[in-house]
């Protein structure tokens, strides 16, 4: 268990470890099997329900996303090849499980949190990164770091980030890199298909209607998810949401309950909060908001901070030619 917690949470979270709830995880089988029922009922119903179907399943496949954060950190099984082979339907189209999972493992080192050569999630550019993105480069970085820019360019930046890293992990010879994008892209040529002749659905619709806004979406809850701070623990995030995001994203609002308990269950993260309310306020540094809404009031079209990482140089070694530890090598 985690060694930033008192005796007295531990003891708390030990207890909440001991209950049939959590030794059953039967809120996220139930959560699987809603997601996946209600993923192929909107589907099948696009042939009587039209474009009506397309709201609920962008909010499904959100939830999806979430779910297979709940899975690469050890829910609902302790086998982590049941885990994988539950959450590797590529619903969302754009990213293969294993390089979530292995890229969100690695994020997880939480001394390199923000650290845009060591943290694969971190949105900050180091050194000559930044420099060379030239004006309307730079630009887009400025407009990713508003809420509303997040959600108009931050999937072109996501996934401009991934292909460049799959690049270049490929001129460097790691053959798994083609293995595991085979069949990722075999799988969603296959999903494609199958929604297209089997529900009528066509793919255009699918991609353009369901899962770029679903990324779109799913970029709000690492908005300001993290911020450079001397201390790590003050690199996370206290979004109190009490809305339908924080169901949507599975408590990870909740973010520093979750880097100091990465294996709690989403269901018991704000029982773990509530229980220690000022004492992890006081630990993140006050890096609370009240909520989603509170987050857009402040940041809708004002930046949260500077795209380039405070402790970065000029002449830093830039980011993106830094080898960093190979993808896909985490058995599963």
């Amino acid at each position: 268990m985690n060694l930033y917690l008192d005796a007295r949470q531990r003891r708390f979270v030990k207890l909440l470890q001991g209950t049939v709830t959590a030794s059953s995880e039967w809120p996220t089988w139930a959560l699987l099997i809603g997601v996946y029922g209600g993923w192929l009922v909107l589907i099948a119903g696009w042939s009587w329900l039209g474009y009506w179907v397309l709201p609920p399943l962008v909010l499904i496949l959100v939830l999806h996303q979430s779910l297979q954060h709940e899975l690469i950190h050890g829910h609902p099984t302790s086998w982590q090849w049941l885990n994988a082979l539950l959450a590797y339907p590529p619903l969302g189209l754009w990213f293969p499980y294993p390089l979530y999972r292995d890229s969100h493992l690695q994020h997880h080192q939480r001394e390199h949190l923000t650290d845009p050569q060591l943290d694969p999630e971190s949105r900050y550019l180091a050194g000559e990164a930044w420099e060379r993105r030239g004006p309307a480069g730079r630009g887009l970085r400025w407009l990713d770091k508003t809420l509303v820019g997040r959600l108009l360019v931050g999937p072109f930046l996501s996934l401009q980030g991934m292909g460049g890293d799959e690049l270049r992990r490929l001129r460097r010879g790691e053959r798994p890199v083609l293995r595991v994008w085979g069949l990722h892209l075999g799988l969603v040529i296959a999903l494609l298909l199958g929604i297209q002749l089997l529900a009528g659905m066509p793919v255009a619709v699918y991609v353009l209607g369901v899962a770029w806004p679903a990324l779109a979406l799913a970029l709000v809850r690492s908005f300001y998810e993290h911020r450079p701070a001397q201390d790590p623990a003050q690199r996370c995030v206290l979004n109190e949401s009490r809305g339908p995001l924080r169901l949507l994203f599975l408590n990870n609002s909740l973010h520093l309950v979750h880097h100091d308990l990465p294996g709690l269950p989403w269901y018991q993260i704000p029982r773990v909060y509530r229980a220690r309310r000022k004492a992890y306020q006081a630990r993140s540094g006050h890096f609370v908001f009240a909520g989603y809404r509170d987050l857009a009031r402040r940041f809708a079209w004002r930046p949260v901070d500077a795209p380039l990482h405070p402790a970065a140089s000029i002449t830093a070694t830039p980011a993106e030619d830094q080898q960093r530890p190979c993808a896909y090598c985490l058995p599963w």
